[in-house]
């Protein structure tokens, strides 16, 4: 059976029925019922989940700094509303979150770097700055390229959370080792550039090892604004903690998203996504890389971040047929 038309029957069957349906159905013929009950049975395709608490538990269990301490009032109230958000199930931060906090885990990286695109965008995978910077972690075109982040006609890849991610923990990662693990320099770096934080510290007479960041000179407040900026979301969240309405608020099953390759005969999202037994808005939403939908032809294989399915038959190629050999990919 198509895909497709067995989404709409089976959702036109949960619907109740009129009293008139009913004694239509009563006297349906048995060949009638057994097309019916067959349809019944035939779910659309199901997709991997987690639970937004254990999502909550990975970040914290990654943190570098897992105490609250000297966090700025003012950086407290400016992102006051962030654990709301993750709390709020119709936002699309929890599991967009877990992406980005599975990645950091999987490269060994501490997880303040996934409140990076709190500050830089407000985790919206579309923003863009009117200075230029774009995207969930806001590169500016040059690094994007500097990273590997395709910039084309129609594919802005700084869009894509996939690609902008795998650059951005790719990035942090040189970072990381640059500044002897320290989290604060590299964040420090990621704003400024590793070579203004490498003058900074030579002009103090510091190196990475005994570094105090708040000592370096010749910084601008942005830069060192950067880290009290990541305390203070991490201040957030471990206070909202506390709270059991916002505990409670966070268990709740959300899509366990991945990086999956698109199939080089799609041309269109919406028509892939319904294939695959998605919601195309809600996959549009999560990929404003694509425009209006459309899949541009890239010198790469483009992937798209959508909820991970469950090893069930699907059909990748966006064309309705049915392919057990779906396979989900990572960053």
């Amino acid at each position: 059976m198509n895909l497709r038309s067995s989404h709409v029957l089976f959702a036109a069957l949960a619907l109740p029925m009129s009293a008139s349906a009913q004694d239509m159905a009563t006297t349906a013929p048995p060949a009638v019922e057994a097309v019916v009950a067959e349809v019944a049975i035939d779910p659309p395709p199901a997709i991997n989940t987690r639970n937004g608490r254990d999502i909550y538990q990975r970040f914290r269990e990654g943190l570098a700094d897992k105490e609250c301490a000297d966090s700025s009032p003012r950086w407290r109230q400016h992102f006051a509303t962030a654990p709301k958000r993750l709390a709020t199930g119709s936002d699309d931060v929890l599991p967009l979150f877990g992406y980005v906090v599975d990645a950091l885990r999987e490269a060994h990286l501490p997880t303040e770097y996934a409140l990076i695109p709190f500050v830089e965008s407000g985790y919206k995978p579309g923003a863009r700055s009117p200075s230029g910077p774009a995207g969930l972690w806001q590169f500016i075109a040059i690094t994007a390229r500097n990273h590997n982040v395709p910039i084309r006609p129609g594919y802005d890849g700084r869009l894509s959370p996939v690609d902008s991610t795998q650059a951005a923990v790719r990035y942090l990662k040189t970072l990381h080792g640059m500044f002897a693990g320290d989290w604060r320099l590299a964040v420090m770096a990621y704003n400024a550039g590793e070579y203004r934080i490498l003058g900074a510290l030579r002009r103090t007479g510091q190196n990475a090892r005994n570094a105090k960041p708040e000592t370096l000179t010749g910084l601008s407040g942005i830069t060192h604004a950067y880290v009290q900026k990541l305390r203070a979301l991490s201040c957030l969240f471990e206070q909202a903690d506390d709270r059991e309405d916002w505990l409670k608020a966070l268990d709740r099953t959300v899509p366990l998203l991945s990086a999956q390759p698109l199939p080089a005969t799609a041309g269109n999202l919406d028509r892939w996504a319904r294939a695959q037994g998605f919601d195309p808005v809600a996959l549009r939403r999560l990929n404003p890389a694509f425009v209006d939908g459309r899949i541009a032809r890239v010198d790469r294989t483009l992937r798209v971040l959508a909820p991970m399915p469950s090893p069930v038959a699907s059909d990748p190629s966006g064309t309705g047929t049915v392919d057990t050999a779906t396979s989900a990919g990572t960053p």
